[in-house]
Order: C-alpha cells, then structure tokens, then sequence
C-alpha cells in the first residue's frame, strides 16, 4: 500500500445529492477548514459545478493564506463516474441531467489546479482503506448500508474501478429474501430494495407495521416481534450478499458502514449469520467490522486518490 506523503496538502471534494463539502486534507489525513453548501441539485449540472468551484476557490484562498500550495483537486461525486475522463456516465435523478457532466475538466478550467474524480462510494472505501479501519491491509471490502446499499473494493492501495467504473455495486446483487422486491434501479430481488434504510420501512410497512422512519424500526426491533423480523430479514439478506462476495474476492477485511449499520447488535448478529449461510469455510472467518474514518472518509479518500493518481484528466 502507498504511504502518503505528510507534507502534500489536496483540494478535496465530497459532492452528494443535497450538500457538498469541501476541504484541504494533508497526506497524514489531517482535514481541515470544512465548508459544506447546498448541492443546488435543483438547479441542475450548471448550478452545482458553479457552487463547487465558488466553495473551491474560497478553500483554495484559505490555503494560500495558511502558507499551503495545493496543486491538486480530489472529487468523490454522486454517479457513475468515469475516472480516466472525470466524466459523469450514469446518475440517478438525485441531481437531474447529471449524466453527461465533464466534472472534471469544468473544475480544472474554472480552478486551474489538476483534477481527478471518482464515485462517492469509491471515494469513502478508500479513505476508509488508508485511513480508517483497512489502514495496513492488503485489500479491503467496503460495504456502505444506507439510503442505498454501495460498496468498494480496495487492493493494495488502490479501488478497483471496474471496466465501466461501475465495480462494487453491492446493493444490486440479487438475493432470495428480496424475491419479487422492486429495487430502485428498476429491476426486481436486488439487495438494495429489501435491505438499504428506505427498503426496510418498506419491508415493516408492507407487513402491516407503521413507523415514520428505519430509525423507528430499530428502536422497535427489541420489544416488537415484528420489527425484530424484519430488520433480522434484511440483515441476514445482506450478510449473504458479503458472503458470496467474500467467496468471490476473497478481501482480507470487510468493512460495513452507513446509517444501517449503526441499527444496533440485532442487525449485525443478523449480519453475521447471513454470511455465515453463504460464505466457503475457508473465507467464512474474515473480520468484519464497523467503519472508523468517520464522516470525513470520503474527503480522505477523494484527496488520496488525486494525489496517488497515475492518468491526467482529460476532456
């Protein structure tokens, strides 16, 4: 793994749906002067390149006021991203016409400084990797339990992209517990639509509970029968789903994060025996923990990835 260099400070980004964030991060992983705006999704691509290179350029300001020199931008953004091109391939509707966008080479152009892009979720297991709880392993599984249900695949240092970026899409791995669940992507018995936050108040309503929240479900799960089903289903769903990975890449450490994965013991004993149900003996007792890089991750990960990277951006 390739040890950051204590003295290089990086432009990092963490541009979600609704707010964006933006920092210096040093190579030891030091974060500092935190600015965190509106994404401006509403307002489309334009509006939120916009936003980010203004929340860039008083970052950048601040740096040159504090004696730093940052010569590179890290950007873990919402969508499919094509990390050669820093291009947008594939998005949600969580920031409409956000296909499409050259992120990279507009922050270049407006910034003036080198600028490598990267998926969120891509962003957060490698920040996790090297600075959370993979930091000296070899090779690490991230899976991230939330709104949806992403992941990554760190190797010696390095997250593996995939050949159309797209590696680590955890949440669209079927499984027989979401048989016949309609998942967002718009196919059916996809983990994410039985498992991530909304799929379990899905799952709780559909069998006659009612709670406002997921948060309400678990608070439920140790004095409601019903709640507890349901949350152990969904969990047990998803330990399969890293069973069958840790038969396929074998990673020396899984890492699970989110706001799921903050539900309490019910859901990770439930976890773990859903690994239990699918994973090959010989990888059934890889460690399995909580993340611990916090929420600065993927602002680790994004700087990381910008100051180790081998390719310019390109239009």
């Amino acid at each position: 793994m390739s040890t950051p260099d204590e003295r290089t400070t990086s432009l990092a980004v963490d541009l979600g749906g609704t707010k964006t964030t933006v920092a210096r991060v040093t190579g030891d992983g030091t974060v500092r002067g935190r600015r965190t705006v509106p994404t401006g999704a509403a307002g489309g691509p334009g509006d939120v390149v916009a936003g980010l290179v203004a929340a860039l350029g008083a970052t950048l300001a601040e740096a040159t006021a504090a004696g730093e020199r940052p010569t590179v931008i890290g950007i873990g953004s919402a969508g499919v991203i094509d990390s050669s091109t820093g291009r947008v391939t594939s998005a949600t509707d969580a920031i409409p016409g956000w296909a499409g966008t050259h992120l990279g080479r507009l922050v270049r152009e407006a910034v003036g400084l080198e600028t490598h892009v990267l998926n969120d979720v891509h962003a957060h297991g490698l920040g996790e990797a090297v600075y959370g709880s993979g930091s000296g392993r070899s090779s690490m599984l991230l899976v991230a339990v939330g709104t949806g249900i992403g992941g990554a695949f760190v190797l010696e240092g390095r997250v593996v992209l995939g050949a159309h970026s797209a590696a680590a899409h955890v949440g669209h791995v079927p499984v027989p517990e979401a048989e016949d669940v309609p998942c967002p992507c718009g196919r059916v018995g996809h983990l994410e639509g039985l498992a991530s936050g909304p799929g379990i108040l899905a799952a709780y309503r559909r069998a006659g509970g009612v709670a406002a929240d997921t948060r309400e479900v678990a608070a439920r799960a140790g004095t409601d029968p019903l709640a507890r089903e349901i949350l152990t289903r969904c969990a047990r769903a998803t330990g399969r789903v890293v069973g069958g990975l840790l038969n396929v890449l074998d990673p020396e450490l899984v890492v699970l994060s989110g706001g799921v994965s903050e539900a309490g013991e019910a859901w990770w004993d439930a976890v773990r025996a859903g690994i239990a149900l699918d994973a090959m003996t010989l990888v059934s007792d890889t460690p399995v923990v909580a993340a611990s890089a916090g929420p600065d991750a993927a602002l680790l990960g994004a700087a990381h990835f910008a100051r180790t990277h081998d390719r310019q951006d390109t239009p």
